[in-house]
């Protein structure tokens, strides 16, 4: 008895899934069976609904067998000192591991391989998100034993809260003296959900006993099988081995996204830099980067997309159940829109909108005009005013947007084959500038801007020899890296100055 010591339980949770409830449940069952327990929470930053991390000692020697005797337990968690690490969002696994708390020796690790942004990473110029790879490397690397399970899914598909899966993933790591049973008897006499509770419970639990990574279903697929097939068996017969995986999800991407006609120009454009990755002796590594940003590129936000999105089955699904918890009652949905004249105009011909646009560059008063709206998505006439403008998808080609669209992409093509034929390198980093262009509204004006001047100060002298290759890639990533970092462009400014300064490159041919 004396060699005996607690085991460390530590929960990192966010808010409004529960922790607290599973800390009670946990603390219950240990209770019921006899076992010395102490649980604390510490409160965390606001980030994502607020961090708590719920911390919890058992000792594994029931009371009545330590006579006078009790433990000494501690408030806090200690570095290196935790048996059980579980986390309901892979980067709080990622802050748990960077604080120490788990290691190779020890530690027990359940991790979820779903993420909820950061807000960082949603105000992000380009794609600002942690490097999930990396954090699930992280996860194998420190733990003793890993779990990663998708609770994100088992919570959805069991129609249960996380905290309920939660505690199914940790009676089923095997680590605590307290049986399934206790568990299940200690949720139905909570009293609250107990059905769901009990489906989450067992989902958790099946998903650690099978010692299986869970990664959800497939998404659906949003077109008919025939053309997917025909227009998936052109990828693997076009183009190289390596892009193909990425290519085949572009056109699954641009179908769904406008058609298969759209997802056949996404092809040719793709064959067309294959024709040049050969020349260059690419292994197909250019056509592989192009597939990735082109696919995104083309499925470009406009008001069409956006409505898309505000009535899609799996918005309204995942409202329900992951922020209302909405268990069959009745909810309502209200969107808040400001369209401006530039969205207003995107599906009007060129000949109707470029004055409308002009009047708008010229009288600021204009440009500035935006029609607040409030629309109850679940309402009849709210989602009808959605469903009727997802439905004019077919007058995309026609739009001013659309078309300029286009123009924009081939111009970034063109400068993507001359930059292969200087450098490899070079040409991958003006793939990658296609980051600097998403969203729509202020946020695209600002990105498109960032890009052009990227585009008109640095690659265009590039290419014409106004730098080495390897030093052009250099620049061109560095413009790139400093246009992310700071929306406004102050950053770009300072960079580009830096360069100028450096090296004084030629001005740009019209």
């Amino acid at each position: 008895m004396d060699n005996l010591r607690p085991i460390n339980l530590l929960i990192a949770a966010l808010g409004g899934e529960g922790g607290g409830v599973l800390t009670e449940w946990i603390v219950a069952a240990a209770s019921e069976m006899g076992f010395p327990v102490q649980s604390t929470s510490i409160p965390g930053v606001a980030q994502r609904t607020g961090a708590t991390t719920y911390y919890i000692e058992i000792f594994p020697q029931k009371t009545d067998l330590l006579g006078d005797k009790r433990p000494v337990m501690a408030l806090a968690p200690g570095i290196g000192d935790v048996d059980i690490v579980i986390a309901s969002e892979l980067l709080e696994a990622g802050r748990v591991i960077t604080n120490g708390f788990v290691t190779p020796d020890r530690t027990v690790m359940i991790a979820s391989t779903s993420r909820l942004y950061t807000m960082d990473e949603k105000i992000a110029m380009g794609d600002g998100r942690f490097d999930q790879e990396k954090l699930i490397e992280a996860v194998r690397r420190n733990a003793k034993e890993a779990f990663l399970v998708d609770m994100d899914t088992l919570t959805r598909r069991s129609g249960s809260m996380p905290s309920a899966v939660m505690l199914g993933l940790i009676a089923g790591c095997g680590r605590l003296p307290i049986t399934a049973e206790r568990f299940e008897s200690v949720i139905r006499a909570d009293g609250k959900a107990t059905d769901a509770n009990l489906r989450g419970f067992r989902a958790g639990l099946e998903a650690v006993q099978a010692r299986r990574e869970w990664t959800g279903e497939p998404t659906p697929k949003k077109f008919a099988p025939k053309t997917s097939e025909l227009v998936e068996h052109e990828v693997t017969y076009t183009l190289p081995l390596v892009a193909q995986e990425i290519a085949i999800e572009g056109v699954r991407r641009l179908i769904a996204y406008q058609g298969v006609g759209y997802a056949q120009l996404y092809l040719s454009r793709l064959r067309a830099i294959n024709d040049v990755d050969q020349t260059v002796g690419g292994q197909g590594k250019l056509v592989c980067d192009v597939a990735r940003q082109l696919a995104v590129r083309m499925s470009f936000e406009d008001v069409v997309r956006v409505a898309e999105v505000k009535i899609s089955r799996e918005r309204l699904r995942r409202i329900a159940q992951d922020e209302l918890r909405a268990n069959g009652e009745p909810f309502s949905v209200h969107d808040f829109l400001k369209p401006g004249i530039e969205e207003l105009t995107q599906l009007l011909p060129p000949i109707i909108a470029r004055p409308i646009l002009w009047l708008a560059e010229r009288w600021e008063w204009f440009g500035r005009i935006h029609f607040g709206m409030k629309i109850n998505v679940t309402s009849i006439s709210g989602y009808l005013r959605f469903l009727v403008l997802a439905k004019l998808k077919w007058l995309r080609p026609y739009g001013i947007r659309y078309q300029q669209e286009q123009e924009q992409i081939e111009s970034w093509l063109d400068l993507v084959k001359k930059a292969a034929l200087i450098s490899i390198d070079f040409a991958h980093e003006v793939i990658e500038c296609a980051r600097l262009i998403k969203g729509y509204g202020d946020t695209h004006a600002r990105g498109l801007a960032n890009y052009r001047l990227i585009e008109t100060r640095v690659i265009r002298p590039a290419l014409a020899g106004g730098l080495p290759p390897a030093k052009a890639a250099d620049a061109v990533a560095s413009a790139r890296t400093a246009a992310l970092k700071d929306p406004e462009g102050e950053s770009l400014a300072k960079c580009l100055a830096e360069i100028d300064a450096r090296v004084p490159l030629p001005a740009a041919a019209e």
